[in-house]
């Protein structure tokens, strides 16, 4: 039998909701907000006892001992989120042009790349904010694949094609993540 166990910080109310074969809702709330996620895979279970989170598996074969080293990462990372929340930097870097970014509700609007005519967009995911400061970009929210997938959607908006990457260095990087 493999099994973790995931402690409950003060602070934070976690709930779960239903079983093996439909799945566990996990729901997450703390002082940054609400976070769920449902976690589903056969022979997997996930039990509260007292003040921290049970993942037991019975099996003896290796995908389901993987999977509960996998369910108690994501749990981690939904108590993480609404405590501490998750902030990706990205950094503006051009040579040629002057990059403009600017927000607009859910997009990322990237002016004057490569001195293009046309603006590129970047979507932002679910429910994390996006802020520029400068020439550099910042990501938070309390989930943390909304965020990595916002600034990855930021990094391929300026993605260079069919020119030489060694010359035309511009764009946006990600320089620091969680």
């Amino acid at each position: 039998m493999i099994e973790r166990t995931v402690e409950i910080p003060d602070g934070v109310e976690l709930c779960i909701e239903g079983d093996d074969v439909r799945g566990y809702l996990v729901t997450v709330k703390g002082p940054k907000g609400e976070n769920s996620r449902l976690l589903k895979f056969r022979d997997v279970h996930i039990a509260k006892e007292n003040n921290r989170v049970r993942i037991y598996t019975e099996s003896v074969k290796s995908r389901q001992k993987a999977m509960v080293g996998t369910f108690a990462a994501h749990v981690n990372n939904l108590i993480k989120g609404v405590t501490e929340g998750f902030q990706y930097k990205l950094k503006v870097v051009y040579s040629h042009f002057p990059i403009k970014v600017r927000v607009e509700g859910n997009e990322v609007i990237i002016e004057n790349f490569l001195g293009e005519k046309y603006p590129r967009r970047a979507k932002v995911c679910g429910r994390c904010s996006v802020r520029v400061e400068g020439n550099e970009i910042i990501v938070e929210g309390v989930d943390k694949e909304e965020c990595g997938q916002t600034a990855a959607n930021l990094e391929q908006a300026t993605r260079i094609k069919d020119l030489d990457v060694r010359v035309f260095q511009d764009g946006i990087y990600i320089v620091e993540k969680p």
